[in-house]
């Protein structure tokens, strides 16, 4: 009896551990967030979603690694030549798991070689129980990617879960937003498709070069 107890105990304590790290990473993510919004942002345009915020200019972002629905490392730069929206949550986030069929649906609607979701999840289970929640609730275009260290929160300073942030196809921030969202909404689709054809259409045209007389 007594060996149980040390158990359970043992396991209350890696519990509340974990616990600890996540408050601490969110709350570097808090701060990290508060002087991410001091860079430059462009004005709202007409048609832009509510609470998603435009960069002025694209911003750098740092590399972010993770790994796929097999344990294998995986990483921001391997979408380069995408527009990507980089959507970070987890399975035990209510708003997230409202949201995660609207991406779903929005993959479905936009998804190419030109632009890809890419839902991260942070949950410390790690892949297992992100494919038991999209078989649950019958998610099909997704992909299953893993952050369980958590540490891509404070890595994008993301404040808080649902965060997505828009990727262009040089890997550099072009906007986000905090909370959650409909993305398969008519307004939402509206506002992303000329971006991604915009992106794409840039990295399509070659460079010109000069000619020599």
């Amino acid at each position: 009896m007594t060996r149980t107890v040390s158990v359970d105990r043992s396991g209350a304590s890696a519990s509340r551990r974990w616990m600890m790290l996540l408050l601490v990473v969110i709350g570097c993510a808090g701060l990290a967030g508060i002087f991410m919004l001091r860079s430059p942002v462009a004005p709202a345009l007409e048609g832009t979603p509510k609470g998603f915020v435009l960069n002025e200019v694209p911003s750098s972002l740092p590399e972010v690694q993770f790994t796929d629905d097999e344990g294998r490392p995986r990483a921001l730069a391997d979408f380069r030549g995408k527009v990507v929206l980089l959507n970070m949550w987890a399975t035990w986030c209510l708003p997230c798991r409202k949201e995660m069929p609207t991406l779903d649906r929005l993959q479905a609607a936009l998804g190419g070689g030109g632009f890809e979701v890419v839902a991260l999840s942070v949950d410390r289970q790690g892949a297992e129980a992100v494919k038991t929640f999209y078989s649950e609730i019958g998610v099909r275009n997704l992909a299953v990617h893993v952050d369980a260290s958590g540490q891509a929160l404070s890595a994008l300073a993301a404040v808080g879960l649902p965060t997505t942030i828009l990727i262009d196809p040089e890997g550099r921030e072009l906007g986000r937003l905090m909370g959650p969202a409909e993305w398969d909404a008519k307004d939402m689709v509206a506002f992303l498709k000329p971006i991604v054809e915009r992106e794409t259409g840039r990295r399509a045209v070659p460079e010109k070069k000069e000619s020599t007389p």
